[in-house]
C-alpha cells in the first residue's frame, strides 16, 4: 500500500495510528489491498496449508474410531470431508476473489454490520480451543521427551508463538513454506513403513470393533463421529485468512489461481481427513503397549511408530521434533487468526481500535485457561457441542452465496462489508443461525431425547440450509444493503473483475487505500476509509441510508 505524508486528523476523528502500520496489523478489519498481495497462488496456497499441520487430527480420529470402530470411523470422516468441501468452496472463492476475510464475507452473506459479531465470537472460540488443543498436545510431547510437567509445557507453547504472530503474514509465509516438506517426512514416513513391514497392522485397522462393540456400520455412530469431525468446519476461516491475500485473477493466471484456491481453501480437508484415518491406524498399533487413554495422544502415536523403524535413542527426539512443528504451525495460525476476530468483534461494538496484538494476548490467555483446565481430556465432548454453532455459522454463509445471490438473486453479488452500506442486522442469517444451532445444541443436550441426540450436526446443516432461502425470500432481500451507491463514481471492479487498484486519501487518517476500501463522506465532501468508518463514535462519516426500501438489485459480477 502506497502511503502518503501523515498530515493532522480531523478533529474529534481517530488519529492516524490505527491505518499507519499494516505490516503489522495485516490489514485487520479490512479489505487487503492489491499493493501488498505480492505472493503468487502457490505461494499464497502453501503457507495456508501449512497451517492446517496441527496434530489435533491424529487425536480426533482416533477418538471416534477407538469408540466406535474403524468402519465407523472412516464413514464418520468422509461424511464430515464431503460436507466441509462442499460449504468451504464458495466461502473460499469469494476470500480470494474479493480479498476479504470470512468475518467480512459474513456480513454482507445474511448476517448484517454488527450480526456477524455473533459469528466472530464463534470463530475467535474455535480459535483458541484448537490452540489449547495443540498446545496441551505440544506439553504432552515436551512432557515425555524433557521431562517437563505439563503445567509448564503449557506456558512454553503458549508464549513461543508470540514473536512470530507479531509480523502477519510476512512471517508466517516463509515459517509454513519452510517446514512443511520436514512435517510431511515426518508424518508420513512412518505409516508407509509401518504398511510396508507390518501387514498385520493393517489387518487390526481395519478389523478394529472400537469400545462401543457394534462392530459394524450404523447410522448413530457415524454421525456421532462426523459431529466431532465437522467441528473442523470453521477451519476454512483460517484458511481464507491466508487466502485473501490471492493476487488478482487475470487470464494469464487463472490456472494457477483456481489449483491455489481449491487446494487451499475446500482442498485443507482432503489432508485432514488422511490425517483422522492415519490418527485411528497408529492409534489401534499402539493400543495394546499403552491403553486406549494415551492411544490418542499424537506423541505416543508417534513414538510408537518411529520405534518400529529408528534407532531407539532417536525415537523420542524424532517424536518430540514433529510435535514441536506442527504445534508451532497451526498455533501461529490460530494466534493470528483470533486475533483478527476478536479485533473485529471488539472494533464494531466499541468503536474503538486497540490494535491486533491485545487481542493476541487475550486469546492466547484463554487458551491458556483452557489448557490449564485439562481440555484434552474432554476433547470429544467440547468439539461435538462447539460443531453445532461452527456448522450452522458456515453452512448459512454458504448457503446464502450459492443459493440467495446466485440462484434467488436476493442478496448482492459482490460482498459488501462497510459500514454505512450494511444495514446493522439481516434476519436473513442471524435467523438461520441462531434456530439452527439453538435447535442443534438442544438435541446435542438431549433436550429432545436420546434418539435424536447424534443427529445434531445434521440438523444444523439442513436447518441454516433450509432457513437461509426462506428468511431471503420472506424478506424480499430488503436486509441485505443499507443503500447501493457509496458516493464515488470510480468503479469497485477492474475489467477483469477484480476489486480496484484505482487509490484515494482518506480525509480522517490521510492514508491512500485501494477503491474497494472507501465510501464518500457528504459531511465534509470527502472519502473516508473502511477502519476509520468502523471508529467513528460520532458517525458523521457514516453515509445515510437510502430512501425506501432497497434490494440488492443487478451487481457487477465477475468474470
Amino acid at each position: 500500500m502506497t502511503q502518503a505524508d501523515p498530515k493532522p486528523a480531523v478533529a474529534g476523528a481517530p488519529a492516524a495510528g490505527p491505518a499507519a502500520d499494516e505490516t503489522l496489523e495485516d490489514y485487520t478489519l479490512r479489505f487487503a489491498p492489491r499493493s501488498y498481495r505480492r505472493w503468487t497462488p502457490m505461494v499464497v496456497a502453501t503457507t495456508a496449508l501449512g497451517g492446517i499441520a496441527y496434530m489435533a487430527d491424529f487425536s480426533i480420529g482416533a477418538g471416534i474410531g477407538l469408540a466406535h470402530g474403524t468402519g465407523n470411523a472412516l464413514a464418520a470422516i468422509l461424511v464430515a470431508a464431503v460436507v466441509i468441501f462442499v460449504t468451504g468452496f464458495p466461502l473460499a472463492y469469494y476470500g480470494a476473489r474479493y480479498n476479504i476475510d470470512l468475518d467480512l464475507i459474513t456480513r454482507g452473506s445474511g448476517f448484517g454490520y454488527y450480526g456477524s459479531v455473533l459469528t466472530s465470537v464463534i470463530f475467535a472460540s474455535f480459535t483458541f480451543i484448537f490452540f489449547a488443543l495443540e498446545g496441551s498436545i505440544m506439553a504432552q510431547g515436551l512432557k515425555l521427551g524433557l521431562g517437563l510437567p505439563l503445567w509448564l509445557g503449557y506456558l512454553v507453547s503458549t508464549f513461543m508463538v508470540i514473536p512470530l504472530v507479531v509480523f502477519g503474514m510476512k512471517a508466517l509465509s516463509k515459517l509454513q513454506v519452510w517446514t512443511t516438506p520436514v512435517w510431511l517426512l515426518l508424518m508420513v514416513g512412518p505409516l508407509l513403513y509401518l504398511v510396508g513391514t507390518d501387514p498385520g497392522s493393517v489387518h487390526r485397522f481395519v478389523s478394529y470393533a472400537g469400545s462401543d462393540g457394534h462392530g459394524g456400520v450404523n447410522a448413530a455412530s457415524v454421525l456421532l463421529g462426523a459431529g466431532v469431525c465437522l467441528s473442523l468446519i470453521a477451519q476454512i476461516g483460517e484458511q481464507i485468512d491466508y487466502l485473501r491475500f490471492m493476487p488478482p485473477k487475470t487470464e494469464a493466471n487463472k490456472r494457477s489461481w483456481w489449483t491455489a484456491v481449491v487446494l487451499a481453501g475446500p482442498g485443507w480437508v482432503v489432508l485432514g481427513a488422511l490425517k483422522q484415518a492415519i490418527g485411528l491406524f497408529l492409534a489401534v498399533y499402539v493400543l495394546a503397549k499403552v491403553g486406549p487413554a494415551a492411544a490418542t495422544e499424537p506423541i505416543q502415536q508417534f513414538t510408537g511408530a518411529f520405534a518400529a523403524m529408528l534407532p531407539s535413542w532417536l525415537v523420542i527426539p524424532l517424536a518430540v521434533v514433529l510435535v514441536v512443528i506442527s504445534q508451532i504451525k497451526i498455533n501461529v495460525t490460530n494466534a493470528y487468526s483470533g486475533s483478527l476476530a476478536w479485533t473485529n468483534s471488539f472494533t464494531r461494538i466499541t468503536r474503538r481500535y486497540p490494535g491486533r496484538m491485545v487481542f493476541v494476548l487475550a486469546n492466547l490467555a484463554f487458551a491458556l485457561v483452557l489448557m490449564e483446565a485439562d481440555m484434552f481430556s474432554f476433547l470429544n465432548a467440547v468439539l461435538g457441542f462447539y460443531s453445532n454453532c461452527a456448522i450452522a455459522w458456515v453452512v448459512t454463509v454458504a448457503t446464502d452465496i450459492i443459493v440467495n445471490k446466485y440462484l434467488l438473486k436476493l442478496s448482492p453479488h459482490a460482498p459488501e462489508f462497510r459500514r454505512g452500506m450494511l444495514h446493522a442486522v439481516n434476519p436473513v442469517g442471524v435467523v438461520a443461525f441462531v434456530a439452527a444451532s439453538g435447535l442443534s445444541i438442544a438435541m446435542y443436550f438431549r433436550a429432545l431425547g436420546d434418539t435424536l441426540q447424534p443427529y445434531s450436526p445434521v440438523a444444523a446443516a439442513l436447518i441454516a440450509f433450509a432457513l437461509t432461502p426462506l428468511m431471503a425470500v420472506v424478506t424480499k432481500g430488503r436486509y441485505y444493503l443499507r443503500r447501493t451507491d457509496d458516493g464515488i463514481a470510480e468503479p469497485l471492479l477492474d475489467a477483469d473483475g477484480n476489486p480496484s487498484a484505482a487509490t484515494v486519501t482518506c480525509h480522517v487518517c490521510r492514508q491512500v487505500f485501494e477503491r474497494p476500501d472507501v465510501t464518500a463522506c457528504l459531511t465534509h465532501g470527502a472519502v473516508v476509509c473502511s477502519l476509520c468508518l468502523s471508529t467513528n463514535r460520532v458517525g458523521d462519516h457514516v453515509l445515510p441510508a437510502a430512501e425506501g426500501p432497497v434490494t440488492s438489485g443487478p451487481a457487477p459480477r465477475p468474470r
